[in-house]
């Protein structure tokens, strides 16, 4: 068991900060790949896929295995890619390059986010202290995805949309990585839990069975749903504020930090909430202002016209309605993680995470592949609007879910 509870909770903190601003750069990315180096929509959506598979790939061949090699050891190793790759970005200014960091990114949180789980079920000693910690550590995650949007817009050249300064923003993001490898190395978690005498392929084993109770394959499909539809919206909004908002490079990346603050403020709080409020009413209630939303917003979006001199005064309505959504996006997926992990014995939480991380990275691939090709075949306003279908898909399977955890809890 972990003893320093509170510097292990602060390394954790840090590691997913620095990856959460890595991680939901993509959207900025694409953007200013689009602008900078002349791609197409359709190419530039390639680059979830080059974030988001090996984040599958690596949980499901190394899940299983991370406790043999330590935590600790698994995020440094992580954390260490991600240094490199920030250092060759601005070095090497091509589309390629940009592929070869989102693979790196990818593959490096399949290791933290694996580590960075099943050590929070190492550090609690409840369900609702397990609750508690995931919403603090995700909510530390959207603080770290609001602050990339302004850090990024602070690099872009809204005059110049061309320009390729914005790749200086990965100096200060590889000194970030490298002040993250030192606060890891200096916390001793290295050894979490104790060797098992399990074979690795009976560990393999028994995490693909996992995937075959009903509950598990209810909770997959909510996950994976749930990141379709927050990558899709999240990773298009920059180019959707650019090209159908009409506002400038800078300001399009700085006013989806709106939806990064209210995810960051949703989950934040969400543990307030869920312990007044039963966690399937919340987040019924959730998703269907999400779809309210949507209906409100898209409307709005097809008054916004182009300006000469584009401010936040006189930025579309849309631009401030819309990305309010993630007030009520925020609670749901930190919620269901925490049910499932929880009602799971801890032995379990490193073999389920990795099932978590495998489906969260192809909900999140599939849903920006979608956006993409509707965006760049139809318009903005109708991808935004295809949201409303897993929406609903969403409001089923969470029935499904609430019935498989009650039968569990009377098993």
């Amino acid at each position: 068991m972990i003893t320093n509870r509170v510097q292990v909770k602060y390394s954790l903190m840090l590691t997913y900060f620095l990856f959460a601003i890595l991680l939901n750069s993509v959207g900025t990315v694409i953007l200013q790949v689009i602008n900078s180096y002349g791609v197409s929509k359709e190419a530039a959506s390639v680059l979830e896929g080059f974030k988001d598979l090996p984040i599958a790939l690596v949980s499901f061949m190394f899940a299983a295995y991370l406790p043999r090699l330590g935590y600790r050891n698994a995020m440094l190793l992580g954390t260490l890619l991600v240094t490199g790759s920030c250092l060759l970005m601005p070095l090497i200014p091509e589309f390629w390059m940009t592929k070869v960091l989102f693979f790196c990114v990818g593959s490096a949180f399949g290791l933290v986010k694996v580590s960075l789980y099943s050590t929070i079920g190492l550090i609690s000693d409840n369900k609702q202290q397990h609750a508690s910690v995931m919403n603090t550590i995700e909510g530390i995650f959207m603080v770290g995805v609001l602050s990339g949007y302004w850090l990024f817009g602070a690099f872009i050249d809204g005059q110049n949309p061309a320009s390729s300064g914005w790749l200086n923003v990965y100096w200060s993001l590889a000194l970030l990585a490298g002040l993250n490898v030192l606060l890891l190395w200096r916390t001793p978690f290295a050894n979490p839990v104790p060797a098992q005498g399990t074979p690795p392929a009976e560990e393999f084993l028994a995490m693909l069975k996992l995937a075959y109770k009903p509950l598990v394959l209810v909770f997959i499909l909510s996950a994976f749903l749930y990141v379709l539809i927050e990558q899709g919206l999240g990773t298009w909004l920059p180019t959707f504020n650019n090209q159908v908002l009409h506002l400038p490079a800078d300001m399009s990346v700085q006013a989806t930090s709106i939806f990064a603050a209210c995810l960051a403020i949703g989950r934040l709080g969400a543990g307030v909430l869920m312990q007044l409020i039963n966690w399937y009413l919340l987040l019924n209630i959730c998703l269907l202002a999400m779809a309210l939303l949507i209906v409100v917003s898209m409307p709005l979006a097809n008054l916004a016209q182009p300006q000469q001199d584009m401010s936040w005064t006189s930025a579309p309505v849309a631009a401030f309605v819309f990305p309010l959504i993630g007030l009520f996006m925020a609670p749901i997926y930190p919620a269901i993680n925490s049910i499932m992990l929880s009602s799971l014995p801890r032995s379990q939480h490193s073999g389920m995470t990795g099932l978590i991380v495998i489906f969260s990275a192809l909900g999140g691939t599939t849903g920006s592949l979608i956006t993409g090709f509707v965006f760049g075949s139809f318009s903005g306003q109708t991808a935004f609007y295809l949201s409303l279908l897993p929406i609903a898909a969403i409001l089923v399977s969470l029935f499904y879910f609430r019935q498989g955890t009650l039968a569990a809890g009377r098993a």
